[in-house]
């Protein structure tokens, strides 16, 4: 049987054990061709609210676990991700949309992610602190308790595995909730890798949902911490649920990146950086170029050169051929983007690529003539479409790349790495990349946005992930109780 068959998880969540969902189930389908895949479960309320008391259950003998096992039992996860690593890739193309580079890059990083969380349990997990008395004074660091993940579509299971991972090796249960668009490459997956890999039941656990089952999550008494990966307007209302229960919200929100160009950049390099920043996985991605600020001076080349390049790549189905864009997720996801399109359009941009799709294929779009004002250059689109703005000066290059609300990513091409990096310091983001498109991830980096863009960076990196998934803790040792004056 295949390691992800759908007789393992159809019409079912993951409990520790594969159970059935009171919620009914859902079609699985193929955005390239409206195929049904299968039919996944789907949690309700009820279901989180009955794994969170498992998890925080199981949660205490799992942080008892020696350290070397929990580690054990990450690398055997590593392992699993490059063993099925084709089937895996198989439904990341087919539910997903993705192509195959795309798809061979997340179980990549999902392999990494388990390898870099399979050093955290053999971390220092304190420090000694100095006291003013005689006694040992220690500051260390202790699991959470239950973490709840909500991932997004786009790259489901780089977004899962980057949070569930490091939360697992660090002796937390985690609760994941997928989009159910993608709640196979998204949720079944790790469910698989981590039962096979020997983790113990009720530490982790998969529930695609709705809404209401992420509300459930956020506001679960026993869930203690929230990884949020998704749009800037739904992670604000999980940040002011989770706020009002005093318990911490990690998260990764949209953006509207820019990538810079100055007057003595590499052209035709730039344009193959800048197409891929912009189009690769359909623009789906947060941290996609979105807006592209280049130097007057080489402006109409660059327009004519990056409409050319988007004219020429080919858009379809990845799964049956070679091509550049897949299928948009959905019609809603579609429609959302050729709004932004059209309305940019009425409101005076000149469309100079792309604007045009056939089912959920889009073409790649580039924009031109877009003010601050025009609804594809302030939003986050979440679809392939470039919006080129020149600059005259460096001041105005600052200037353009800082307005608007989001801070994720920012990329800055030129003929002068230490110019660009200067030019980096003046703008506020939580990421740079110095002769980059904007659209780069590792499993070892911190990662995240600050202003619109995220709560900065909690995703990635020892750091980062210590600081994410633990709590700090003050214990005091004696030799002898001391005598008090009253």
């Amino acid at each position: 049987m295949a390691f992800l068959s759908d007789e393992t998880w159809r019409g079912r969540i993951f409990r520790g054990s594969w159970v059935a969902s009171a919620g009914g189930d859902r079609a699985v389908v193929e955005p390239a061709t409206g195929t049904e895949l299968g039919r996944i479960g789907i949690a309700t309320p009820d279901d989180v609210a009955a794994a969170s008391a498992v998890a925080a259950e199981a949660q205490r003998a799992w942080a008892a676990t020696h350290f070397q096992e929990r580690a054990a039992i990450l690398r055997r996860a590593a392992g699993l991700w490059r063993e099925h690593a084709a089937e895996i890739g198989q439904w990341l193309t087919r539910e997903a949309g993705s192509i195959a580079g795309k798809a061979a890059f997340e179980v990549h990083v999902a392999e990494q992610e388990c390898l870099e969380a399979a050093a955290l349990p053999s971390r220092p997990s304190g420090c000694v602190v100095p006291s003013e008395v005689p006694r040992l004074s220690m500051a260390t660091r202790v699991p959470a308790g239950v973490v709840g993940v909500v991932a997004p579509f786009n790259f489901p299971l780089i977004l899962s595995i980057r949070s569930v991972a490091p939360a697992l090796a660090l002796g937390n249960a985690v609760i994941l909730k997928p989009d159910p668009r993608t709640a196979v490459c998204g949720g079944v997956t790790l469910a698989r890798i981590f039962e096979e890999a020997g983790l113990p039941p009720g530490i982790l656990h998969v529930l695609p949902g709705g809404a209401d089952a992420g509300e459930a999550l956020v506001t679960d008494p026993n869930v203690r911490v929230i990884s949020f990966t998704g749009s800037t307007g739904a992670g604000r209302r999980v940040g002011e649920a989770a706020g009002r229960l005093l318990k911490r919200a990690h998260l990764e929100l949209g953006g509207n990146s820019a990538l810079i160009v100055t007057e003595d950049a590499d052209l035709d390099q730039a344009i193959g950086a800048a197409a891929w920043g912009s189009f690769f996985h359909q623009g789906q991605i947060c941290m996609a170029t979105g807006r592209h600020l280049v130097h007057e001076s080489i402006f109409d080349d660059y327009v004519r050169l990056l409409a050319a390049k988007a004219d020429g790549l080919p858009v379809g189905d990845p799964a049956t051929g070679e091509v550049a864009l897949g299928p948009i997720i959905d019609a809603g996801q579609r429609d959302k983007i050729h709004s932004l399109v059209t309305e940019s359009v009425d409101a005076g941009a000149i469309l100079a690529a792309g604007g045009t799709f056939t089912g959920l294929f889009y073409r790649p779009t580039v924009l031109v003539d877009a003010t601050a004002s025009t609804r594809a250059y302030r939003e986050e689109v979440f679809g392939p479409v470039a919006v080129v703005t020149p600059f005259a000066s460096e001041d105005d290059a600052v200037k353009l790349a800082s307005d608007g609300e989001y801070g994720l990513s920012l990329g800055i091409l030129t003929g002068d790495a230490m110019r660009g990096l200067a030019l980096a310091e003046r703008i506020p983001t939580g990421i740079v990349h110095v002769n980059d498109q904007t659209v780069n991830d590792e499993a070892n980096v911190p990662f995240g946005g600050v202003r619109a863009s995220g709560t900065g960076s909690r995703f990635g990196g020892a750091e980062a992930n210590i600081e994410a998934f633990t709590e700090t803790r003050w214990v005091t040792v004696r030799g002898d109780i001391p005598s008090y004056p009253l």
